[in-house]
């Protein structure tokens, strides 16, 4: 499969060279440490295809140049961040910083522990300004470094290479910090700029190495004499983490789902346009007998309802792909949300954040209903109180992209502006304002009209020519590739990898046991 390909290919890296020249120094690659730090078989990799078709004029930067995931470390569930060093030497790139700041916001969010296998060059000088100055860029790191101390999040930074100027602050404000001997390296500044600066002569290991930290100036916690060391310390000062309180989400003993999920890439039609019953996508999901529909007769374009998945409780709210006929006798199409699905859904979520329920999204959207009718209808009413529930619930919610995420419909449906603890999305998903033909026959309609306007006049072949292109470079930017590339959603997985990834969402969130009380806003108007 394509995206099985293009990940194999993003997890070398920069190559074999670069790693053979890390291997050399006596140090593993980033996703080799992992491997020995996590339990086995555990890790659950995110962020695969960060900066993907970015920084090409700069070499690439395969995955952002960090290694983030989930992963059991001593049987403790912990999100991992480890600088990839065979990347541009471990700098930072803008959609480093991005990731770096995601993997802490879902830290922060589940209360999760955090290990920083540390190995940076620092900001890639030739990008400083999209990476040093603003809210969102390097400095928020640091920030939230105290966010997640005062809120009792363990941090543990190994400094396993390089960790120079800003970056320095990252592990050193972490809660404990260990430092390879020989390769590990923190200082604000580094010999050349010493050097240029104050004129003192030295070297990284009298500036800032294991010896300098760990027996004079005190910065860092524990020396250690190589990697295996480094990560197994690592494994034994997790195993002493106490345990705390939960969220305490519902759970009962798990079942097999009605369908195989490795049928569920069949049940999607190669025309994405073409209808389809989402509840048998929901089937291959959930826990088999587990399924509670809610209004059932009701807005038939969204199917609402409780059900189960590996024996937690969870509230389902997705996109009806079948054509359907609402109560009043009217044909609803496809993928679109009316107002009485826009109303059933506000009031689904209301109950289940009443009850204490994860929401999971199931997205194949293309927006809301549109015209005059609907229009007259309250279309943007209706709307308006689903937008709101989605906004204001403050139980976990989970994201899955199938197929379109078009519009306002990505926004009701819990887009990534609507805070899923993951989101998550199949090879087959596409997000964008609108569909691709749609949107390219509006802007050929632009362009049509600005040319005549000029006094020329476009002939049907023009026309076609210039539909073809407009079409092209929009199909392009929907594809999911380009959105994960940014980080709209945190990961392309496999259909059959779906109720896997779910139940680990669940179970991170669970670790979090404080959910505010729900305030439903103008919901109820």
């Amino acid at each position: 499969m394509k995206i099985n390909s293009l990940k194999a290919e993003i997890k070398k890296g920069g190559g074999a060279k670069a790693l053979a020249r890390e291997h050399s120094r006596g140090k593993f690659s980033a996703r080799e440490r992992i491997q020995l730090l996590a339990d086995e078989g555990t890790f659950a990799e995110w962020g695969i295809f960060a900066g993907y078709g970015q920084y090409e004029a700069e070499g690439g930067c395969p995955a952002g140049g960090v290694i983030t995931g989930i992963a059991r470390i001593a049987g403790r569930l912990c999100m991992v961040v480890a600088n990839d060093a065979t990347v541009k030497a471990g700098a930072w790139f803008p959609i480093t910083a991005k990731k770096n700041l995601r993997a802490q916001e879902i830290a922060i969010e589940n209360h999760l522990p955090i290990i920083y296998l540390v190995d940076s060059a620092g900001v890639f000088l030739p990008m400083q300004e999209d990476i040093f100055p603003d809210k969102e860029h390097f400095g928020r790191v640091f920030r939230n470094n105290a966010k997640m101390s005062s809120l009792g999040i363990p941090q543990i930074a190994a400094i396993m290479g390089s960790c120079v100027a800003g970056g320095a602050y990252l592990p050193i404000m972490s809660d404990e910090a260990l430092i390879v001997d020989g390769t590990g390296s923190v200082f604000l500044a580094g010999p050349f700029l010493v050097k240029a600066a104050i004129g003192e002569q030295t070297d990284n290991e009298n500036l800032g190495g294991a010896t300098t930290h760990s027996q004079i100036s005190g910065v860092t916690d524990h020396k250690m004499p190589d990697e295996t060391t480094c990560l197994n310390t690592i494994r034994k000062i997790v195993s002493h983490f106490g345990n705390k309180p939960t969220a305490g989400f519902a759970k009962t003993e798990r079942k097999d789902p009605k369908v195989s999920l490795t049928t569920l890439p069949n049940i999607l039609p190669q025309n994405p346009v073409q209808p389809y019953d989402m509840q048998a996508i929901i089937d291959g999901l959930i826990d088999e007998d587990s399924w509670t529909p809610y209004k059932a007769n009701y807005g038939k374009s969204l199917l609402c309802g409780y059900a189960r998945i590996e024996g937690w409780s969870v509230g389902i709210v997705a996109n009806q792909r079948k054509i359907t006929r609402s109560g009043k006798g009217e044909m609803q199409v496809g993928g679109v949300i009316y107002s009485d699905s826009a109303d059933k859904a506000a009031r689904f979520i209301m109950n289940c954040n009443q009850k204490r329920i994860p929401l999971v999204f199931l997205q194949d959207v293309t927006g809301f209903m549109v015209g005059s009718r609907a229009e007259q209808g309250g279309i943007i009413k209706d709307g308006a109180k689903m937008v709101n529930a989605v906004a204001n619930s403050v139980v976990p919610k989970f994201t899955i992209v199938i197929g379109n995420s078009y519009g306002a419909g990505n926004y009701a449906m819990c887009g990534r502006a609507y805070d899923p603890r993951l989101m998550l999305a199949w090879p087959s998903a596409k997000i964008a304002v609108m569909g691709g033909t749609q949107a390219a026959k509006t802007l050929l309609q632009i362009q049509v009209a600005k040319a005549e306007k000029n006094g020329i006049l476009l002939g049907e072949a023009e026309k076609q020519a210039l539909l073809d292109e407009i079409t092209a470079k929009y199909e392009a930017k929907a594809d999911i590739t380009y959105a994960a590339s940014r980080l709209w959603v945190d990961e392309i997985i496999l259909p059959e990898e779906t109720r896997a990834w779910l139940v680990l969402g669940i179970d991170m969130a669970n670790h979090n046991p404080h959910i505010p009380a729900f305030s439903p806003g103008i919901i109820q108007t």
